[in-house]
């Protein structure tokens, strides 16, 4: 049975804890610190490029040409936000393969923060690009009796983002634990190895439906 990294306390003071889900959270971020440090420490503009920059420039390269096709607008305002919920994810996705990791994204804690993050960023985005006035058109754009609904559907939106992710991470790393325990060993690695492709895909999936959602309320009143 797979443990829940929110039940595993390395420290604990009070009211005030910490888990296997915000402990593996910061060294997911650590990770990503150090290696974009790296990538970004000798940037040059020439034809001879270190493999570190030719890494980064082909990631976000990949990412500008996602965000663009997603949300059909220009992709560099869009790029910090979802570049990093899509590395976040898929470096906490990846890194299951080590014995004494728990991916924070098997937490529901964990994956409520990143969808509440995309939810308050739709507005965010939608009003930098449109205007207070013209954002909140599209929430009453038919009728003003569609208002309430409307507010229903961001957050069910919102619900839908946490629990897709919670519950393919979980059910991923469950179905490994109990190979684990009944079959022989190859079983387990091919599946672990299927295991980390599905991870990366759940990366990618939620960050192109934060994208839409971001471009879904942009172009509502355009």
């Amino acid at each position: 049975m797979e443990i829940n990294p929110d039940s595993i306390v390395f420290w604990k003071w009070v009211y005030f804890k910490i888990n296997a889900t915000l402990f593996y959270s910061w060294i997911v971020m650590l990770i990503l610190i150090l290696v974009a440090c790296l990538a970004t420490w000798n940037l040059t503009a020439g034809y001879r490029i270190s493999r570190w920059q030719n890494i980064l420039e082909t990631i976000v390269s990949y990412m500008r040409t996602q965000i663009r096709e997603t949300t059909q607008e220009k992709p560099d305002p869009f790029l910090p936000f979802l570049g990093t919920l899509f590395l976040f994810i898929s470096v906490s996705n990846f890194l299951s393969f080590v014995p004494v990791y728990h991916p924070p994204t098997g937490s529901v804690s964990t994956t409520a923060a990143l969808a509440i993050c995309v939810f308050f960023a739709v507005p965010v985005y939608g009003i930098r690009q449109l205007g207070f006035t013209r954002y909140f058109q599209h929430y009453i754009k038919s009728t003003v009796f569609l208002l309430p609904f409307n507010i229903i559907g961001r957050f069910s939106r919102t619900l839908a983002l946490a629990i897709r992710l919670f519950g393919n991470i979980m059910s991923g790393t469950m179905i490994g634990a109990v190979l684990v325990s009944i079959v022989p060993l190859f079983v387990p690695i091919v599946m672990h190895a299927l295991g980390l492709l599905i991870g990366q895909i759940q990366a990618y999936i939620f960050a192109v439906l934060a994208a839409v959602y971001i471009g879904s309320a942009i172009r509502a009143v355009q």
